[in-house]
């Protein structure tokens, strides 16, 4: 299977930690990683940092789109992006822009590339504006972002979900496009919850990955001010390994674009014909199980 992995990896540990996954799933070909969102550079530090710990350095990283798609709203959450990684910049490896690699990608080998998409949606939707082909082209799209408050937890869940929030008028643009896309939101990856205690027994492998993956899960926590958080984004790398961990029903997905406490909201309607299939339960025990078997066991290899 063969990906690109849009992401705002940075503040949040769930980024990297679903980078590691699709390095440690030998179904899955990362072509290349696109950063999107605010510290975009740095954002492909990182990414490139969780490559060469995992042995991939050769998997080329593009900094894609900085600023929401009509420069009309300001940068959500600055973020931690970087603390304590000892990142260096390799100049002249990251000349090349995502929404290029993109559109070239997808558009040279048709039905065979699946858009992964853990960030705000700005880097691909200016590439489909760029080149609308791409929606026919794509295999799929698989994105952690939205909300449908649907699922039996609905009613716990904020209405605005933070990827979608970050860039509405980007999002409706992938939403409408008429691609095949899986949208995994709060409704399934609030049910992935992780506890400070339960990210210290996750680096017991002891590996210099898994204690960069686990100091990021502190470090959010920190920044957060909380004692838990949420694997999100590895839910996207989770489900091309194994689609029954989630349950989803077909639907038709609209965005607010309104200023205000409502904007980016993503309204669903049920619809046999919709182009978005959405999660509404997931098997939060086998989830784990798949993520502690693949990233954080002794016997995990080393690639």
């Amino acid at each position: 299977m063969r990906i690109i992995l849009d992401t705002d990896i940075g503040t949040n540990a769930d980024d990297a930690v679903a980078l590691a996954l699709a390095l440690h799933s030998p179904e899955i070909r990362i072509e290349g990683i696109t950063t999107v969102y605010g510290k975009v550079r740095t954002r492909a530090l990182i990414a490139q940092k969780v490559l060469n710990l995992c042995g991939a350095g050769h998997i080329p990283v593009y900094p894609g789109i900085e600023l929401p798609l009509l420069r009309n709203r300001p940068l959500l959450r600055a973020g931690i992006e970087g603390k304590g990684m000892q990142l260096q910049d390799s100049g002249s490896k990251l000349d090349r822009h995502a929404v290029d690699f993109i559109v070239q990608t997808v558009m040279e080998h048709p039905g065979e590339i699946t858009l992964v998409m853990i960030g705000p949606h700005t880097n691909v939707a200016t590439a489909m504006i760029r080149e609308p082909r791409i929606a026919e082209r794509v295999k799929q799209i698989v994105m952690m972002g939205g909300v449908t408050r649907l699922a039996p937890n609905g009613s716990d869940l904020s209405p605005v979900e933070h990827n979608i929030q970050c860039d509405p008028e980007a999002a409706g643009v992938v939403f409408s496009s008429g691609a095949p896309i899986l949208m995994l939101g709060l409704d399934v990856t609030r049910q992935a919850v992780f506890t400070r205690a339960e990210a210290d027994r996750m680096g017991t492998s002891g590996t210099p990955l898994t204690g960069t993956l686990v100091r990021m899960m502190h470090d959010f926590m920190d920044y957060m001010e909380r004692d838990f958080s949420y694997m999100c984004d590895p839910l996207a790398i989770a489900v091309l390994l194994d689609p029954t961990l989630i349950r989803t029903k077909r639907m038709n997905i609209r965005v607010l674009y309104e200023r205000g406490d409502f904007s980016g909201q993503t309204i669903a309607e049920a619809n046999s014909d919709g182009n978005v299939e959405t999660a509404l339960e997931m098997d939060t025990a086998r989830f784990f199980e798949l993520l502690n078997q693949r990233l954080f066991s002794r016997d995990t290899p080393l690639l």
